[in-house]
């Protein structure tokens, strides 16, 4: 084929048409077909979705109001049970079985700890139900956050633990502000009880910061009543008659006056002889105490019954007795040993005392 050929063969190609490249204007009659399209599909779901929007509203207003008021009721049960506290603890058997500042500390954790969980449930709920109202597949939602939630804890399990222990210890009410405890770890005074850590003031006036989760084991020494025992030691020749009197007296007439009288939740007994040895023999006296009294009881009987056995002409006896062979040796001769090797050692008396070599046998 010739180059002319080509050229009218491609000259004969036919353009494109004005109107093929121009795009095409909707008329006024598609436009009114199209509005009328989206407001026949709005006219078909506006009840769908005022349906869904007064439910949502309504599940969130149920929500609200319902943990305003479980919110408000645990408040009032807390201020209650702190009016109670407060109205116990102005008389005289109050003061002694109720701590104010331990029962507020306790009531006001419990209160927390119930607001907290009473505000997770109902908020929760509510966002489920909305949710499910929106048509959402809620089973890999829930998948997703229980994984996610197995992986917390597998992670924080330390805190998890301190946490769940603080709250039992807390509900239980095993020990609060002002009980002297002992929880293997660490013992002193509470300070402070938290959901996850503890305070305790030590002996030394040290402060030990507990985690609720560490503590295997607790004993509480104010719980309850103490025991406060004192063990009178005299010589085996005593008359038993005489020393149980004497010591009798003591404890009936401390018993009776103030402020022991208040301290002690029953009387000072004579309970008898607790050991009989050669050369001693031990009176065992007890009483029951308020919690945490029974050392100042135990100081103060002692120093009674010490005065009474004096006056009485018993003498107290402890430990071991030195013998006869084990007596204190004379200052005098203690003194005067070191003049008498000074003077055995001097070079006069050396000079004095010629040194003879040992015989030698044949």
């Amino acid at each position: 084929m010739s180059l002319s050929a080509v050229l009218l063969a491609a000259g004969s190609t036919p353009s494109p048409s004005p109107s093929e490249t121009t795009p095409v204007v909707p008329s006024l009659q598609d436009a009114q077909e199209s509005a009328t399209n989206a407001a026949s599909w709005v006219e078909e779901n506006w009840s769908t979705w005022l349906a869904i929007g007064l439910r949502v509203l309504l599940i969130l207003v149920i929500a609200a109001v319902l943990r305003v008021v479980v919110r408000r009721a645990i408040t009032k049960l807390i201020d209650r049970m702190n009016r109670t506290v407060q109205a116990v603890d102005g008389t005289a058997i109050g003061g002694l079985l109720v701590n104010a500042e331990r029962r507020r500390q306790r009531s006001q954790a419990i209160g927390s700890v119930l607001r907290s969980v009473a505000s997770f449930l109902i908020m929760g709920t509510a966002a489920l139900m909305i949710l499910g109202t929106f048509e959402i597949n809620l089973a890999p939602l829930l998948a997703s956050a229980g994984v996610a939630g197995v992986a917390i804890g597998f992670g924080a399990r330390n805190l998890v633990t301190d946490f769940l222990s603080g709250v039992f210890m807390i509900l239980e009410d095993q020990y609060g502000v002002g009980d002297s405890i002992d929880a293997g770890v660490a013992s002193g005074e509470v300070i402070e009880v938290g959901l996850r850590v503890t305070k305790l003031r030590g002996d030394n006036g040290e402060i030990w910061y507990v985690r609720n989760g560490e503590v295997k084991r607790i004993g509480n020494l104010s719980q309850g009543w103490s025991t406060a025992g004192v063990d009178v030691t005299v010589r085996p020749t005593e008359d038993l008659d005489r020393l149980k009197s004497v010591v009798g007296d003591v404890a009936e007439r401390m018993s009776k006056e103030e402020p022991w009288n208040e301290m002690l939740w029953g009387p000072i007994e004579v309970l008898g002889l607790d050991s009989v040895q050669l050369d001693s023999m031990v009176v065992r006296v007890s009483a029951k105490t308020m919690p945490g009294k029974s050392v100042t009881v135990e100081r103060e009987l002692r120093w009674r019954i010490k005065r009474a056995l004096d006056a009485a002409g018993v003498q107290i006896i402890g430990g071991s007795q030195p013998t006869e062979e084990e007596s204190v040796p004379d200052p005098t001769a203690t003194i005067a040993a070191p003049s008498a090797y000074a003077s055995a050692t001097s070079p006069q008396s050396m000079a004095a005392s010629p040194i003879t070599p040992p015989s030698v046998t044949k």
